[in-house]
């Protein structure tokens, strides 16, 4: 199947969000945990999130505000600097995938979907009790994407919480930490390693 622009710009709005979300390969599945300064918590799901440096350690998301219905996370980090990143795993797919859906700012998708909130002291955001992978975030600007209206999120690791049982040989084992991934608006994958290589430097690349 070969697809021009034209034809891209006439596919139906679901079917053209399912392939263009798809085309990247698969992305990291994660819930991001905010609360707002009259204490209303949000929780929402995110395929978007990505590693931009790690001295400081910055993340980055996308945020696409666009009304008063939509854009809680992005509000909400606004409002009091801190959010969390929170892996997503096997046990509680279903629970998250519906974090997805357009609740009203009043209503908190960690009691309605069913998933637990948990708080570290002094980090005003709150984490996911059942992830065991998580990550609490400060906030440190927001790149507009003026090209299509949404946000580049950018925030700095505070707080890093890794199941020892993820770690081999100093590094972060994903199939091991159980966390899964995402393709398109629908699909999640479990994560399976394959193969690890040492660091790569020109004196010690193979002949192949």
């Amino acid at each position: 199947m070969i697809y021009t622009s034209e034809q891209i710009k006439k596919l139906d709005k679901i079917t053209r969000l399912k392939i263009i979300n798809s085309v990247t390969g698969i992305k990291p599945g994660n819930l991001i945990g905010t609360i707002d300064n009259k204490g209303q918590t949000n929780l929402a799901i995110f395929s978007s999130v990505v590693h931009l440096g790690s001295n400081p350690p910055l993340l980055g998301f996308i945020s696409r505000p666009k009304g008063k219905e939509f854009g809680h996370t992005y509000r909400n980090i606004q409002e009091n600097g801190q959010y969390t990143i929170n892996h997503i795993h096997p046990e509680f797919i279903k629970n998250a995938h519906y974090t997805s859906a357009k609740f009203d700012a009043a209503v908190s998708e960690f009691e309605y979907c069913n998933l637990s909130e948990e708080y570290l002291k002094d980090f005003k955001a709150p984490f996911l009790k059942e992830s065991t992978f998580k990550m609490g975030m400060c906030f440190k600007e927001a790149i507009d994407i003026k090209c299509n209206g949404t946000i580049l999120v950018i925030g700095e690791i505070e707080h890093l919480l890794i199941p020892d049982t993820a770690i081999e040989n100093n590094e972060v084992d994903l199939e091991l930490s159980d966390s899964i991934g995402i393709s398109g608006l629908n699909s999640y994958y479990s994560l399976k390693k394959i193969e690890s290589y040492p660091y790569a430097a020109v004196s010690e690349v193979p002949e192949f």
